[in-house]
Formats: structure tokens, sequence, C-alpha cells
């Protein structure tokens, strides 16, 4: 009803808000049947995506069919306990993914720079 009254308004939403959620602090062995029944709340869901490597576990994208039910469901599931862990749900922003990414890559590149002059960053 929620998402019915946000509608109808001409509400103007804020930039960072799109279908895609990000998802941090899950518990390991969460399933993707509890991600669909905590998150299906909110309205429809097209996809699900739970990180299983060893750097994205406790992490999940969860991709709404409309922005209106993403943006209520962060509204209410931000901060939700699950299994003793409080659930961290932000929009999924392009760009700070992209640059933490960058970020790794320059500090891979500086390390092999370092190894072939044979520069220490260790103080003498």
């Amino acid at each position: 009803m929620a998402t019915i009254l946000l509608r109808k308004g001409n509400t103007r939403l804020p930039p960072e808000v799109n279908r895609v959620l990000y998802v941090r602090n899950l518990p390991f062995n969460i399933s993707s049947e509890e991600m669909y029944d905590i998150f299906g709340k909110y309205g429809a869901i097209r996809q699900i995506r739970i990180g299983t490597n060893k750097d994205t576990r406790g992490t999940a994208f969860v991709v709404y069919e409309d922005i209106y039910d993403a943006k209520t469901a962060v509204d209410h599931l931000s901060g939700f306990n699950v299994a003793n862990r409080y659930l961290i749900v932000l929009y999924y922003q392009q760009d700070k993914m992209s640059k933490k990414v960058d970020q790794k890559k320059k500090e891979e590149e500086i390390a092999k720079m370092q190894e072939k002059y044979g520069v220490s960053t260790k103080d003498k």
C-alpha cells in the first residue's frame, strides 16, 4: 500500500535511487529462498545474486522490477535483523564499485613495478 501512495503523488526520487540493491552483512548460510521471502514482501523481484566467493560472501544483489519497490525495501530493511546480523541495504552505484576495482588494479600494478625495479616500501 505504501508503494501505491508513493506512485500517486508526484514524488521526485533522489538520483542515487535505482532498482538494484546491494546488501551487505548477510549470514553466510542464507538461502536464496530466504532472500526471496525477506525481499519479496516489498515487491516483485527480477533477480537475486548471492556472493559465494571468499571476497563476496555475506553480500548479495537484489534487482526489483520497479524502482518504488526498491525504495520501499531500502527504507524498511536497512538495519533489519537476520540471524543476529543487521542488514546493510544500499542502492547499487556503479561508480563506487568500479572505483574499488580500479584501486585494487593500481595497487597490484604498483607492487609489480616495485618488484621489477627492486624498490621496497619498508623503512630502513
